[in-house]
């Protein structure tokens, strides 16, 4: 069903202040507003806060000083949660927590969703309201048995659907979200395994959109479509540039949106597997699941539109599979994928998320 019918979802959402916590196709020509830098609320706290002594031990404990989160079960969207990324909120696909952590934890609990993880679904994506602190509000993109679906959630209430509709699959159900303004979320959404959806303007599958988060406006609008299974929005703050990859049956690309629509900016021809993207410093860093590296690509520019042979950083042995990014000062935080990936070498502190400095392109790359 398509629109944004709300309809009741059963189950709850459960803010704890009390400190749960646990060990360590054919596209349209909408034009896009500015993008607002994303904004996220300070860390409700310090999970590491009075930690003495020498470090703790343990089969969470990753021996990577650049780990700051482990023994997650899934992981679905990851952003920082303080200006130079050493906290993160991560989302645990498959549970539907939203959890704040720091290096040697202990994890904080800050909600919990509930979910239908089968597949590929679950807690997808999340983003805070821009005035978070005043109203408490968490925006999420969740699969339930029926569809997927944007909610809102506040301490104490139950999830009030904002979205729904969004065509479900036994895969193809991975997307984004931020917000772009205070009034206007963009959301991508997976093409359900349908690539006949993703190209159909009637559907919500494949599709980027913009979302009025705070009132019922009916259906919202398709910014560009034909995306595939597994979508990813990395907005640059700094530029107020859009880029978008995905991977589905049409392969791995990277896209630029902007008022005229999409471009196509590269495309992979190793079958990497896109599972996330960032941007900012005028780099866009793509990770590649199957491949186990991230790719640093220049953004490009008036001067030079063109972009050409990204830089490569193999992650194998250190992570493993990785999927979303977001971007921190001089990297992105990264989150793995370990036990989603069948027959992955998986640790005993897995799922994970990590600070990593991707190598730079390099001059002549620029």
């Amino acid at each position: 069903m398509l629109g944004s019918t709300v309809l009741a979802l059963s189950g709850c959402v459960s803010f704890n202040d009390q400190d749960q916590t646990r060990e360590a196709g054919g596209f349209s020509n909408n034009p896009v507003p500015d993008i607002i830098a994303p904004t996220t609320p300070d860390s409700p706290a310090d999970p590491s806060e009075g930690q003495q002594g020498p470090p703790p031990t343990g089969p969470c404990v990753d021996p990577d000083n650049a780990v700051i989160a482990t023994c997650l079960t899934s992981t679905g969207g990851v952003h920082p949660a303080d200006a130079e990324g050493r906290t993160t909120y991560v989302a645990e696909r498959t549970t539907g927590n939203i959890i704040v952590s720091k290096r040697y934890g202990p994890q904080r609990v800050l909600a919990t969703i509930p979910v239908d993880a089968s597949g590929d679904g679950g807690l997808i994506d999340f983003a805070f309201s821009p005035t978070y602190d005043q109203d408490g509000l968490i925006f999420a993109l969740i699969t339930t048995g029926s569809d997927n679906r944007i909610v809102r959630v506040a301490a104490g209430d139950v999830p009030k659907p904002i979205l729904t509709g969004i065509p479900k699959g036994a895969t193809g159900n991975m997307g984004s979200m931020y917000f772009q303004s205070a009034g206007e979320l963009i959301v991508a959404t997976g093409n359900a395994g349908s690539t006949a959806a993703a190209d159909n303007p009637s559907s919500l599958a494949g599709k980027v959109l913009k979302v009025s988060p705070f009132r019922d406006a009916g259906r919202p609008q398709v910014v560009a479509g034909g995306f595939g299974g597994n979508v990813a929005l990395c907005p640059d703050s700094d530029t107020k540039t859009l880029y978008v990859a995905d991977h589905g049956e049409a392969g791995d690309r990277l896209f630029s949106v902007d008022k005229n629509g999409p471009k196509k900016l590269w495309q992979w021809n190793d079958n990497p597997q896109i599972g996330g993207c960032a941007a900012s410093g005028g780099v866009i860093y793509v990770a590649m699941t199957r491949a186990k590296r991230i790719d640093s690509i220049a953004a490009p520019t008036a001067q030079k539109p063109t972009i050409t042979d990204p830089a490569p950083a193999d992650v194998a042995k250190r992570f493993g599979h990785v999927a979303r990014l977001a971007p921190i000062p001089g990297g992105v935080q990264l989150a793995t994928v370990n036990k989603s990936v069948p027959g992955a070498e998986v640790k005993t502190y897995d799922d994970r998320v990590a600070i990593f400095n991707p190598p730079q392109p390099t001059e002549d790359r620029m």
